[in-house]
């Protein structure tokens, strides 16, 4: 059996793959100033998450940086559904480094210092999306087997 992950995708695979999951296994264990702490930052940029009470959140936020982090790290999930599933994170990360007041110098898209530790999830969208992109255009394809003519 053939594995879809080529080995040029194992570094950035496995660099984000362990550095996602490594997060969500830490957040398993978050107390309630830090379930708090996480919670109303994320709720400041998306006001829906106000619905969801903050150690709720924090499990949420736990399971999908473990299943994120293991669908990057395990060969068997295609680059293509790693990739959009990283892409898709990062955008969620790079959407609060946006819309946050102080995380960037007035009027450029640069980070402050305190937006430092947002402004590195750029390397996760590019990651993702090199991911997404190569599959897309991998060609040739391999051929499928051909239709037996009669």
């Amino acid at each position: 059996m053939r594995l879809p992950v080529k080995v040029r995708h194992l570094p950035p695979r496995i660099a984000a793959g362990a550095f996602i999951l490594n997060s969500g296994v830490g957040k398993l264990s978050a107390d309630e100033e830090t379930a708090a702490r996480l919670h109303g930052f994320a709720a400041g940029t998306y006001p829906f998450l106000n619905r969801l009470k903050p150690k709720d959140f924090v499990r949420l936020l736990a399971a999908a940086e473990i299943t994120l982090g293991s669908a990057l790290l395990l060969p068997v999930i295609p680059p293509i559904i790693a990739g959009a599933g990283l892409s898709a994170f990062s955008g969620g990360l790079l959407g609060m480094y946006a819309k946050t007041p102080g995380m960037r110098k007035e009027g450029t898209p640069f980070p402050t210092q305190q937006g430092i530790p947002l402004a590195k999830d750029a390397w996760m969208m590019g990651i993702g999306l090199g991911l997404v992109l190569d599959d897309l255009t991998d060609w040739p394809r391999k051929p499928t087997k051909p239709s037996k003519k009669r």
